[in-house]
């Protein structure tokens, strides 16, 4: 196991009352995915060393934050998971939630494998990719299908409505540009049937900088009733 870090280890006071807000009693478990992030994630090159000062304000709260955009007792597909970002850090600030990660990279999928383990999460990965036959079956039908800087919306929408059961949502953590995003491709995204788009903001009553998401109902295959 990792080291858990304090309070006085945190980013800041603030970060610190962030994290045990958003973890609860798992505050622990987070630190050490943080740890885990910081050491592991950086050696073998899933983030980058630079953001070590800062992987709880910009990485982890930033995820779990977006648990908020999700109703209780979701089934949550990660995809594109690299690091675990955001299925991990909603894993742990959620423990309501039944999350699948999935991820096509064989070097990350053994680092998700592997933390999923240290933390004892009731978590389930995947090797492939969203869009792959075997994938869809696997995982298909979900309530929510969730991402963090995988895509933009157009590509990230094929790959997650087949994973959607109808009515089920997309919840896409977007930067300050989202706005402009869903705009650029509202048209192809009716067509596949996603609609009901909105950017909402996330943890803003927690954090210094809110999570902005993207949000999209999935309607079912255009031409067919629910």
């Amino acid at each position: 196991m990792f080291h858990v870090k304090h309070d006085a280890e945190f980013e800041s006071p603030d970060i610190a009352a962030a994290a045990h807000t958003l973890f609860g009693r798992r505050i622990d478990a987070a630190a050490t995915y943080r740890d885990f992030l910081a050491d592991a994630g950086v050696v073998r090159g899933l983030i980058g060393p630079r953001e070590v000062d800062q992987m709880w304000s910009r990485h982890v709260l930033n995820c779990a934050a977006a648990g908020e955009a999700i109703a209780s007792d979701a089934r949550v597909v990660d995809i594109g998971s690299g690091a675990g970002l955001p299925g991990i850090p909603l894993a742990l600030a959620r423990p309501d939630l039944r999350i699948t990660l999935v991820e096509p990279l064989l070097r990350r999928h053994e680092f998700l494998t592997e933390i999923v383990g240290i933390l004892e999460l009731d978590v389930r990965v995947v090797r492939g990719r969203a869009e792959d036959k075997d994938v869809v079956s696997a995982v298909g039908g979900a309530d929510v299908v969730t991402s963090r800087a995988v895509a933009p919306l157009d590509r990230l929408a094929r790959w997650s409505l087949p994973l959607l059961r109808a009515g089920g949502e997309l919840v896409a953590i977007k930067g300050s540009s989202a706005g402009d995003e869903i705009e650029k491709h509202r048209a192809a995204l009716s067509r596949s049937g996603l609609g009901d788009l909105r950017v909402e903001s996330c943890g803003a009553d927690t954090l210094a900088v809110a999570t902005t998401v993207v949000r999209g109902e999935y309607r079912g295959k255009p031409g067919k009733r629910r």
